[in-house]
């Protein structure tokens, strides 16, 4: 058959898509070509904001009519947390829930075996069993490859819909997932991520290890040092950044130099009533110990803005932590209210027009600290390697290992190399998210 992956939402939605599809050719299924009528459709939705969830909607729908003949097969997020409305949209022949998902090519199977039913199969059950779907890649299509080690989050913050439609805390066991990143090195790997739905929690189901113990462990993989591999972890909570998290970290040379914070806001008054783990001053300090800790390591986040109650002084605080921060990059989001979350009933409900405005403001900010940012590594690191992602026949563009995007002239295709390259200056792009680049050449270049 012929088939066509949908994938909405977040990096662990990514992986668990590249596992199904990979399962998906192991049947003997092949994808759909540009242009091509499916088969088989499976949209893997997501629903951390309402938007998702209505863009979710809008895909399945898109894709049904598009191929109408095909089956179509909807998991992911908001599969499990609203499975009778996706089962309801006309053309959905089956919603498969967040715990077991690569059954959704073994529902297939039946589907083709048994043909269509007059109703859509469900099968969403509840988080009952603490045990980590098994999942595996072992092929991958992009420059950075994504492995999870973890699924759930247990956090509960108070705007978050994410616990529901992904449950308690599980992790792949260590064995496990140092064997899936040596075989993608091996592969041709450079650049291995690590997500989950809560990294930081990784190992606390398992009682014998934790996400410290994993990349020390995979910092010694023959492999990693090998080919020099970067780790990359995917975001993380400042609670978890202790000093002696930190410490041990610090010391491997595998990991890569750039953190993603799951901020979401600068005010303390703010994260309190989020029900995050830590404060303003927390947050902060942990960014000043990472950078006494890794010389030259940047840092990216997510910021919400417009949260119920925040006031016009609790966002300038939000503003003026950002300034010290100094973030390569900000994912800022107006809040979005989710049924069934304590935020989405709290007083002081902030207007959709003032949440956006509020959201340019710090975005605005944000492209200012950038340039700032990118200027200072010209000036003072300039030398340093990058990891090529794509190629236009004349310029490659890929990013260093604190994540600052560089782009350089070439006449050859880098794609996967790890090259060293002198940085030369920044420049403005109006289309791109954050504004600023850095530009370079190839050492190699210079040197003919």
């Amino acid at each position: 058959m012929k088939y066509i992956i949908a994938t909405l939402g977040c990096k662990v939605n990514q992986y668990e898509s590249e596992a199904m599809e990979q399962l998906l050719q192991s049947h003997g299924h092949t994808p759909c070509a540009e242009g091509e009528s499916a088969d088989a459709v499976i949209v893997n939705t997501c629903a951390v904001t309402a938007e998702a969830a209505r863009k979710s909607r809008q895909m399945i729908r898109r894709l049904r009519s598009r191929s109408p003949g095909a089956f179509v097969i909807v998991t992911g997020c908001l599969a499990q947390t609203s499975p009778d409305e996706l089962a309801a949209i006309a053309g959905v022949d089956a919603v498969i829930g967040n715990t077991k998902k690569l059954a959704a090519i073994d529902e297939l199977d039946r589907l083709v075996a048994r043909g269509r039913s007059a109703a859509a199969f469900s099968d969403v059950p509840a988080f009952g069993v603490n045990t980590f779907e098994p999942m595996a890649i072992s092929a991958f299509s992009r420059t950075r490859v994504y492995v999870k080690i973890e699924d759930g989050c247990e956090n509960r913050c108070s705007y978050c819909i994410i616990p529901d439609a992904r449950g308690p805390v599980r992790s792949k066991q260590q064995d496990a997932a140092l064997e899936e990143i040596a075989g993608l090195v091996r592969g041709g790997a450079r650049e291995v991520v690590l997500t989950g739905i809560e990294v930081a929690s990784y190992g606390r189901d398992l009682g014998d290890t934790s996400l410290e113990e994993l990349l020390c462990a995979a910092d010694a993989l023959p492999e990693v040092r090998r080919y020099g591999v970067r780790i990359r972890l995917g975001s993380l909570e400042p609670s978890l950044l202790r000093p002696g998290f930190i410490e041990k970290i610090s010391r491997l040379s595998s990991v890569a130099p750039h953190f993603h914070i799951s901020l979401q806001s600068g005010c303390s008054r703010t994260l309190a009533a989020m029900r995050r783990k830590y404060n303003a001053d927390r947050a902060m300090k942990v960014l000043d110990d990472l950078r006494a800790a890794i010389p030259g390591v940047q840092f990216t986040c997510d910021v919400i803005v417009g949260f119920p109650g925040e006031t016009e002084e609790d966002f300038a605080e939000t503003l003026d932590f950002m300034r010290r921060a100094r973030f390569l990059a900000a994912h800022v989001f107006p809040y979005s209210p989710r049924r069934g979350t304590p935020a989405a009933v709290m007083p002081g409900q902030i207007p959709e027009p003032e949440k956006h405005r509020r959201a340019a403001v710090l975005s605005d900010l944000e492209r200012g600290i950038r340039k700032e940012v990118l200027d200072d590594a010209v000036n003072n690191s300039p030398m340093t390697s990058v990891l090529f992602e794509t190629f236009d026949g004349a310029t490659a563009v890929g990013h260093t290992g604190s994540f600052i995007e560089v782009r350089v002239p070439a006449t050859e295709n880098p794609h996967g190399r790890l090259l060293p390259v002198r940085l030369t200056g920044t420049a403005e792009d109006p289309s791109f998210e954050y504004g600023s680049v850095c530009l370079g050449k190839m050492i190699e270049e210079e040197n003919r």
